[in-house]
């Protein structure tokens, strides 16, 4: 909440592991940027330590004496999913932005997910592959891999997307809170997760061009953390499948029903409420 009690506009969410160095430079430039946009009664930010080993949140601290917006939660690791999702049942904003450490995306760009200026989305995507993106300093053996992964995940569980990895989204609270609550993955594959949750609900989901500047001291352990994610992927379209409203799911229960008629001597249409209970998804009624 912001320090008139009243519910803030944006919630910044920032997981943070091991960054006492570069978290201090962070939060001193999403200050100045809130200041300057006249934000800063309105925006909570958050930041999650996943359990660092170094004085990431002393290194907050000098923060927090004068920053009432600021919320500092401390965790176990388990991972930037987790983190996130932490993050968000914390968060009171009408929107839940979620934000690297490094900035690789400028802070000024976040006008562009925001109303607005913002395309009328309930998912928006900063996306480093849309027509209008632009990369900076980025070595090709990370490009490459990234578009590996990528091609992946939309052959496996999330065709259509062409950057599920930038760490840099805006969702309706509402949103955020009802995938975060699905959400299973805690390592860094949690965005393909959350995404083709969201997918399976209707949301709707954009992506915009934003600038991206690679940022040399990076946590990515390019080799490592691409093998953990592919392994998470192929767990997760298990996972998904299985789903009470997953389109395999429903195609199967659809299936079912066809045939426990046929055997009972009904050859009638099903009524539109039983087609409803068949596509329903948790917490949403079916209508008559």
């Amino acid at each position: 909440m912001t320090t008139q009690g009243q519910q803030p506009f944006l919630s910044i969410v920032i997981p943070a592991y091991n960054e006492a160095q570069r978290l201090p430079r962070s939060l001193q430039v999403i200050s100045t940027f809130l200041q300057e946009a006249g934000w800063s009664d309105q925006t909570e930010v958050i930041v999650v330590d996943d359990g660092s080993t170094d004085q990431t949140i002393a290194s907050v601290q000098p923060f927090t004496d004068h920053w009432p917006q600021l919320i500092v939660i401390p965790m176990p690791h388990h991972g930037k999913g987790a983190a996130i999702k932490a993050g968000v049942k914390h968060a009171t904003g009408d929107f839940v932005f979620f934000c690297d450490t490094d900035l690789s995306m400028p802070i000024n760009e976040i006008v562009k997910f925001l109303p607005p200026q913002g395309p009328d989305s309930q998912i928006i995507i900063g996306s480093r592959e849309v027509a209008g993106a632009k990369r900076y300093n980025e070595p090709v053996y990370r490009h490459v891999m990234g578009r590996i992964f990528n091609r992946l995940v939309q052959l496996l569980v999330l065709p259509g997307i062409e950057d599920t990895q930038c760490g840099f989204k805006c969702l309706q609270r509402g949103v955020a809170a009802t995938l975060c609550a699905e959400q299973r993955l805690t390592g860094m594959s949690f965005d393909v997760e959350l995404l083709a949750l969201a997918k399976l609900h209707g949301y709707t989901i954009t992506e915009i061009p934003i600038n991206w500047y690679h940022e040399r001291d990076s946590r990515v352990r390019p080799l490592q953390d691409s093998l953990n994610m592919v392994r998470e992927v192929f767990a997760m379209r298990r996972r998904l499948k299985n789903l009470p409203y997953s389109p395999a799911r429903m195609n199967a229960n659809r299936a079912v029903t066809y045939a426990q008629q046929r055997r009972s001597g009904r050859r009638s249409r099903p009524s539109r409420a039983q087609y409803s209970s068949l596509y329903a998804i948790p917490g949403h009624a079916a209508k008559a």
